[in-house]
């Protein structure tokens, strides 16, 4: 099984911030993580606010760990508040279920990351983080 690289990881957050200036966003803060979930690059633009490193990386974090999108956690945490609650608890804290955390997928549909976004709304990161794993030649769910 391969694993995001650096190089690929490079592409999907420079990408990612440019479609956040292209549509004019707040400044993001974009985290992605191997599908071990450790940490293979960040970048948190300017005037980003504190807690944002947090927030991209639970919700990268909270996708791998449950191998879905933040956004069905988000889902989830609706339909389900005790076990999203529970989720909370059993990641110490780290899984942030709200949308703009996404899966990196290898042409074999395999999950070799994931990618997790903050500082817009949780539709725009999520958006961001689609255009970012495009422009890196790799699929997303």
């Amino acid at each position: 099984m391969s694993k995001v690289t650096l190089a690929q990881a490079d592409t999907i957050i420079d990408a990612a911030m440019a479609k956040g200036h292209e549509l004019e966003l707040n400044p993001l803060t974009v985290a992605v993580m191997d599908d071990g979930g450790h940490l293979v690059a960040f970048k948190r633009e300017d005037n980003s606010s504190l807690l944002r490193f947090d927030i991209a990386t639970g919700k990268a974090w909270g996708a791998l760990g449950m191998g879905v999108p933040s956004r069905a956690l988000e889902q989830r945490s609706k339909e389900r508040p005790g076990f999203v609650n529970g989720l909370i608890t059993a990641s110490g804290g780290r899984l942030i279920p709200a949308a703009g955390g996404v899966l990196i997928k290898d042409d074999n549909g395999l999950t070799i990351g994931a990618v997790g976004i903050s500082g817009d709304t949780s539709d725009n990161d999520e958006t961001c983080a689609f255009a970012g794993i495009e422009a890196a030649g790799l699929a997303h769910s």
